[in-house]
């Protein structure tokens, strides 16, 4: 079994792959500050969950933006001798086309990877997490960058914590965009102010994308992933052909078979 991990800035994510097939994910919050021990009981718990192990697990590959937890991870598989693929811009089989390639984020070469071996090329993925990012893949296959924005619960927070008076709030996407209470106005602006950023962006790197490519920005594969892609408010966001909140961790699926001979991930998984 292949124990895929994505260690994000707010959450860590897990999925089991048996013989090519996403058998269940979980997910638990980000401690960056967590030793190789406590990283360890964190993954087992969240293994024993859906009542396996690590003694199950044959092979480990993981995309990180925490570079500690990086270093404990790598330290847990070499204690229970696991080999393990760390994603990344010299072990992602994907071109790299922008200024500085080893400044680009693992989780974002790994949904570039899944989105062109699982959609097509050109495409362009939007990953709704703690910061909202937008990645293009060529038609070739090359990643050629994107654009990144504050994520939504980043910048709610942020308003909460900076005012005086204003709540916390349920994320949810009010009728009307002219708010009669502080909840509904800060809902209005939140939610449909980010539905508008996200349909915009994405309107506009389609259409880049679609000219350098020399085809219709229609043409453009558009996925959206991430822990918010998932909100019914999401499906109201223009332009998007696929949701798949899972993209990462398929990718990482992908990243291992193609990497370390591990089993192809099956196509077409929900």
């Amino acid at each position: 079994m292949l124990l895929a991990i994505d260690i994000g800035n707010s959450n860590v994510t897990i999925g089991r792959f048996r013989n090519g097939s996403l058998l269940g994910t979980r997910r638990a919050a980000t401690n960056p500050r967590a030793s190789s021990d406590e990283l360890e009981l964190l993954l087992d718990g969240l293994l024993r969950l859906d009542d396996a192990s690590f003694a199950d697990i044959s092979a480990i590959a993981c995309a990180s933006v925490v570079p500690s937890l990086t270093a404990a991870l790598e330290a847990v598989a070499e204690r229970r001798e696991r080999p393990i693929v760390v994603a990344g811009v010299g072990t992602v089989p994907l071109p790299v086309r922008v200024e500085r390639p080893g400044d680009v984020g693992a989780d974002r070469l790994v949904n570039a990877l899944a989105a062109a071996r699982l959609y097509g090329t050109p495409a362009v993925v939007a990953d709704f997490g703690t910061a909202t990012t937008f990645d293009c893949v060529a038609v070739d296959g090359a990643y050629v960058g994107g654009a990144i924005a504050p994520g939504l619960e980043l910048g709610l927070e942020a308003l909460a914590a900076r005012t005086a008076k204003l709540p916390r709030i349920e994320l949810r996407a009010p009728d009307r965009a002219i708010g009669r209470d502080t909840v509904s106005a800060m809902q209005a602006g939140a939610v449909l102010g980010y539905q508008a950023l996200a349909s915009g962006l994405l309107a506009r790197v389609r259409r880049e994308l679609a000219d350098a490519s020399g085809v219709a920005p229609e043409a453009v594969h558009t996925i959206l992933t991430g822990g918010l892609s998932a909100a019914p408010w999401a499906t109201a966001i223009e332009g998007v052909e696929v949701i798949d909140p899972d993209l990462t961790l398929k990718g990482l699926g992908i990243l291992h078979a193609e990497v370390s001979g591990g089993e192809p991930l099956e196509l077409g998984l929900g």
